[in-house]
């Protein structure tokens, strides 16, 4: 069994940035390294939104295209934490920001979904 806990949002201006945090807990059949972790969004009134994943085993990174050039994915493998650090934050980057496990690979359907940590951008 997984659970993830994020940390980190909270209100900025425009330009600002900020960093979440997503710990991922497991037992020993459910380690860190063997999952891929990411973050999807989750703005008032519409869908999901993919934002930024790691493959499992440090294989690379993936952003939306909405995020590229601003976000960054990092990783404590020691801490068996993800960061997404968030820069040159707009508005519509306003969301309730999710962290997600899956043993395979980040989709729309994943193993594992944390709490969420709300980011709200004012202009």
């Amino acid at each position: 069994q997984v659970h993830l806990e994020e940390s980190g949002g909270g209100l900025v201006q425009a330009g600002d940035s900020l960093r979440l945090s997503c710990v991922f807990f497991g037992d020993s059949e459910d380690s860190f390294t063997n999952y891929a972790v990411g973050w999807f969004r989750q703005a008032p009134g519409a869908q999901r939104e993919f934002v930024a994943s790691f493959l499992k085993r440090g294989g690379g990174t993936y952003y939306s295209d909405s995020v590229k050039g601003r976000f960054t994915l990092s990783k404590d493998n020691a801490k068996n934490t993800v960061y997404l650090h968030m820069n040159s934050l707009q508005p519509e980057d306003t969301a309730r920001y999710y962290c997600v496990a899956d043993q395979v690979g980040i989709g729309i359907n994943n193993d594992y979904w944390g709490q969420g940590t709300q980011v709200t951008v004012s202009s």
